[in-house]
């Protein structure tokens, strides 16, 4: 599977939810760092600030061992502490931070991140992202997809008009899977790539191994 899949590895932002996981939650990233995605969020909604800063210390290691870029999620001040430069952000918090002069919108620099992400849902939103200084979006979601259950997915022409409203790198969610058809899609509606949650929190060991 790694051998037809991995042309794809290099466009795929790995998103985490160890709730997601059959196996240690530690060693799932392992196996998805083996993978050399782009990227892995870490992204754990329901930790307390103080599980996360420890979570993400221990994910951070891994990260670096197998150079992939670890990107932090909401708790940006987690992520100076740790001196990580990549974060990712839900658009009222970056909204709040550029007001608050914590971070710089993109023509003055942010000064403390090298990459801020954020996630929207509508164009408005990824014209107000970009010009509040995001480095990237996600945009979604695009196909249907079991986080969402019971609501409809957005598509490809939404995700076409986000890509073509902002010169940012535009990453699809929801519902995205190796799928050859899929990429295809996300590629030709101007999209950089793809996030990937459930397949990556659900890799065998044996998949996450190059040949």
């Amino acid at each position: 599977m790694y051998k037809e899949n991995q042309e794809y590895c290099e466009n795929v932002i790995a998103v985490s939810n160890r709730h997601l996981c059959k196996r240690p939650f530690l060693e799932q990233i392992k196996i998805v760092c083996e993978w050399h995605p782009k990227a892995l969020i870490l992204r754990e909604k329901d930790l307390t600030e103080a599980e996360y800063e420890q979570l993400a210390g221990q994910v951070m290691k891994i990260c670096e061992t197998y150079k992939v870029p670890c990107i932090l999620h909401n708790f940006w001040q987690i992520a100076v502490k740790l001196n990580c430069n990549q974060i990712h952000l839900p658009l009222p918090v970056l909204r709040q931070l550029v007001n608050q002069a914590v971070i710089q919108e993109k023509n003055q620099g942010s000064g403390t991140f090298y990459q801020i992400g954020t996630s929207v849902h509508s164009v408005e939103e990824a014209v107000e992202a970009e010009k509040l200084g995001a480095s990237y979006l996600v945009a979604g979601h695009i196909y249907v997809t079991d986080c969402k259950k019971g609501v409809p997915p957005r598509g490809i022409r939404f995700l076409k008009e986000v890509c073509d409203a902002v010169r940012l790198p535009v990453y699809g969610i929801g519902g995205i899977h190796f799928e050859p058809e899929q990429w295809k899609e996300l590629a030709k509606a101007g999209a950089k790539g793809g996030c990937i949650m459930s397949g990556m929190m659900t890799l065998s060991e044996e998949e996450g191994k190059a040949e």
